[in-house]
């Protein structure tokens, strides 16, 4: 009697165990628990490089599953293509990285602190301070008036809370734009990596032919 063995895998898959099983990258589900629970156990590969990104495909887990279970209908409700990461994520020296981000921390001031200088300056923010301030209160600025001062502190206060990244407290459980810009540059990498190891491959094959 045939069984349906459905499994769904992300598109990227971060491990710490040199030996990979479906049980350890799939989320898998089958009527007959105890097909489910072989299925889980099967060994895709045994990693020996230290740290890698390592692409694999859905035919891959098929044939493994095919091979040791023939009855099994294998049905994917997910990624077709998958990267492994392995021993990428593992902590380096703390130090170091507080002073990477320490300095990343400084050319992002400075580049935003330049690009709005500069925006303030095309559009003559200033001159358009001192016009609002003369015809408000009939007396010439000074350029430290309560606008300066208010556009100075409100303009990274605005930022803060439309990011809304440092805050535990959320109006709402939707995730902010800079997490949602994070998931797309996540998206566009795993997309390029893949592509990039299949062409890869196939240019390798390609040249084992001719």
């Amino acid at each position: 009697m045939t069984e349906t063995l459905y499994i769904k895998l992300e598109q990227n898959i971060s491990i710490q165990e040199p030996s990979i099983v479906l049980g350890h990258i799939a989320q898998m589900w089958c009527k007959d628990k105890t097909i489910l629970s072989k299925c889980k156990a099967l060994k895709l590969t045994n990693i020996s490089e230290k740290k890698g990104r390592f692409l694999y495909s859905i035919f891959d887990i098929v044939e493994l599953i095919q091979k040791n279970y023939p009855d099994v209908e294998v049905e994917n409700l997910g990624e077709t293509d998958f990267i492994i990461e392995y021993g990428l994520d593992q902590k380096g020296n703390r130090i170091w990285e507080w002073i990477r981000v320490g300095i990343m921390s400084v050319i992002i001031f400075l580049g935003a602190a330049f690009a709005i200088m500069t925006f303030n300056n095309d559009v003559a923010v200033s001159d358009v301070f001192q016009k609002v301030y003369q015809l408000v209160t009939g007396e010439s600025s000074n350029g430290f008036t309560l606008i300066e001062i208010g556009y100075s502190v409100g303009l990274p206060a605005g930022i803060l809370v439309f990011y809304n990244h440092f805050s535990k407290k959320k109006a709402t459980s939707d995730p902010t734009p800079l997490e949602v810009e994070m998931r797309l540059y996540e998206q566009d990498l795993n997309t390029t990596i893949i592509k990039n190891e299949e062409r890869r491959t196939r240019k390798g094959d390609e040249y084992r032919c001719g």
